[in-house]
């Protein structure tokens, strides 16, 4: 991986750009005919919804917050915001109250999914504005300028953020649906850190390559130091590809709580007559080889004064070898 502060990585660069530049190619051609020139700017605005995924917005520094210099643990807060494109029910009140929630359990990081941006309200920026945290974002899937809307990863920080990396998960034959990985490297009172935020897909088959794909990668980037994984994985726990990451990662919730239930995502069955309860957010921890980070506390969390998604956010409490 580059060692550029400055660079915000490609995105999967072999997942399809001959793909891309064929759509270009027609696109460039079909506006170009006589009497299909009225139809260049629809064109273009589907061109844009099928580019690959690429930075959204970057803060490295915290915009409000001093970073603390006397922290003895660090809390992370995962959470999917569900932006329910088109229609954004209530999108702007639940983005404040997860804000309210942040702001509640003293959040020091925060790794988002689906976290949309509209004319209306980027919720990346704005969740950045109002808690002073540094930020990293990019899009995964939609174009603001082209169709007023897109969403994506992003990572939030009370610490000053250095090298950042996406990488998209899908295998880039489909071009208006990407699942995408980002991580970033924190500057923590207790050393650099890395955190990844990412967001899977719904498909079992495809599911479980996007996992392998995440865990390879995380590898990569960290060089096997200390990172914290978090996001919507869209697979419950007995998955057989959830099961072989609960052996490479620490699962930070079971850890805590073996037994019992965990969902953190509830929807109706498919007849309508009954709820499904199923656990998709996780939060993981790959250790390093020598002293372990430490596990204080784990919970799944919903805002204090309203539910800010249809999925709970996850909130981990952890602590370096040196001061748990």
């Amino acid at each position: 991986m580059s060692s550029s502060a400055d660079r915000l990585l490609a995105a999967h660069p072999q997942a399809g750009p001959a793909w891309y530049r064929a759509v270009a190619r027609v696109v460039g051609t079909v506006t170009t005919l006589p009497g299909l020139r009225r139809g260049r700017p629809l064109a273009r605005r589907a061109y844009a919804v099928t580019r690959a995924a690429g930075p959204a917005g970057l803060q490295r520094q915290p915009l409000a917050v001093a970073p603390r210099t006397t922290a003895t643990e660090l809390t992370v807060l995962c959470a999917n915001l569900w932006h329910d494109w088109p229609r954004h029910q209530r999108w702007p009140d639940r983005v404040a109250s997860f804000a309210r929630l942040a702001a509640s359990v003293d959040a020091d990081v925060l790794l988002l999914q689906e976290v949309a941006r509209t004319p209306a309200l980027a919720a990346d920026r704005w969740l950045a504005e109002r808690l002073g945290f540094a930020l990293a974002s990019t899009r995964a899937n939609g174009d603001l300028d082209a169709i007023g809307f897109e969403e994506g990863p992003a990572i939030l920080s009370r610490f000053p953020i250095g090298d950042v990396y996406v990488r998209q998960l899908t295998h880039g034959h489909n071009p208006l649906v990407r699942r995408v990985a980002l991580a970033a490297r924190l500057d923590t009172p207790f050393g650099p850190l890395h955190v990844v935020s990412a967001h899977l897909g719904l498909a079992q088959r495809h599911n479980a390559d996007q996992i392998r794909r995440l865990r390879a990668w995380v590898t990569d980037v960290s060089g096997g130091a200390a990172v914290v994984v978090g996001g919507d994985f869209n697979a419950t726990e007995h998955c057989a590809e959830m099961v072989a990451t609960r052996r490479t990662w620490t699962d930070t919730y079971r850890q805590l709580h073996p037994h019992g239930e965990a969902a953190t995502h509830t929807r109706r069955t498919r007849d309508r007559r009954g709820w499904l309860h199923r656990r998709l957010d996780y939060v993981f921890l790959q250790q390093p080889e020598r002293a372990p980070w430490v596990v204080l506390e784990c919970a799944h969390v919903d805002a204090p004064d309203g539910p800010h998604s249809d999925h709970r956010a996850v909130l981990v409490r952890i602590a370096p070898p040196a001061t748990a």
